[in-house]
């Protein structure tokens, strides 16, 4: 997969067939626009392109808007991306100048002229363009006059999933990681470093690896305990997560995300890690002596493993 920043700096000698958006989740309604874009693409022999964005509009035309969180960084966006077979990704610079380009200049001189766009492949509630002036309706006006075939994924194709960033976003804030993740058709997952945390899990028998999440913008699930899978550069292994202020040591604790990694003993501090989502176990509680959190982190292991066998 070939990755452009910014719509100007791309070039091909072949004709494009474009979609374009945010993408956030690259959820499985994505991936019905982006195998139908593939699908084109190969039976014209053309480049499949998507055109998305960087940072999230909504950061720029609200900036006092807070709560905003993304169901995946940009670099995991790509990396989902890049496992669809799409050929090409430009990620345009969202800025407040480019907010203002119209939805006639955008697709005319941006689309047309600079990526090359012979076939435009969107779902059935695209908008686009200065105040989402652009529409479906618009597209199928500009097509003839620019030489573009408009091909829309209907209403039906994609809400018989009942799918949207929106809603997984809710289902993770819930703590629901079983609905987000079979609506985005992967376990959702988060990456970061490894830091030094309390220690608190050694002397209670279960070690755990902190995480440092790097973007402010990645949205983290509800706090609780859940079963996990990790991946490392020694391989992957599985786990179960915390997510919370560890109520039992104090009231006012920062919230961390740390993950205690069965069978592994290796020291990975300042080293990445992924972790995936299987499911939530149960609420973060507070204990009134460690020895009962030390019994329920051993019913939490049992479980774990039941779900990850």
């Amino acid at each position: 997969m070939k990755i452009f920043r910014g719509i100007e700096t791309y070039s091909s000698e072949r004709g494009a067939c474009v979609t374009t958006g945010t993408f956030d989740g690259v959820h499985i309604g994505h991936r019905k626009i982006i195998s139908k874009l593939n699908d084109m693409a190969e039976s014209n022999n053309m480049e499949s392109v998507m055109v998305t964005f960087d940072p999230h509009p909504r950061r720029v035309l609200f900036p006092d808007q807070t709560g905003l969180q993304l169901i995946n960084t940009l670099e995991e966006k790509l990396d989902l991306l890049e496992s669809t077979g799409i050929s090409t990704v430009i990620v345009h610079p969202f800025t407040m100048e480019f907010s203002r380009t119209s939805a006639l200049i955008y697709v005319r001189d941006l689309l047309v002229n600079r990526v090359g766009m012979k076939k435009l492949v969107i779902g059935y509630d695209h908008q686009f363009g200065k105040n989402r002036e652009g529409s479906i309706d618009q597209l199928r006006e500009l097509a003839p006059l620019f030489n573009f075939e408009v091909d829309e994924i209907p209403a039906q194709e994609i809400d018989d999933v009942n799918i949207s960033s929106t809603k997984i976003r809710h289902a993770l804030r819930e703590g629901d990681v079983h609905s987000a993740n079979s609506y985005l058709g992967y376990d959702f997952y988060i990456t970061g470093k490894v830091v030094k945390g309390q220690s608190r899990g050694h002397g209670l028998g279960f070690p755990t690896a902190n995480i440092l999440i790097e973007s402010s913008e990645k949205i983290i699930p509800a706090q609780g305990v859940y079963a996990v899978e990790v991946v490392l550069e020694s391989g992957r292994f599985k786990g179960m997560a915390n997510i919370g202020v560890n109520p039992t040591f104090g009231e006012e604790n920062e919230q961390t995300v740390e993950v205690n990694i069965f069978d592994f003993n290796d020291d990975i501090y300042g080293k990445s890690i992924r972790m995936s989502f299987r499911k939530r176990i149960r609420s973060e509680m507070r204990f009134d002596n460690v020895d009962e959190l030390i019994q329920q982190m051993q019913n939490d292991k049992k479980e774990t493993l039941s779900i990850l066998a």
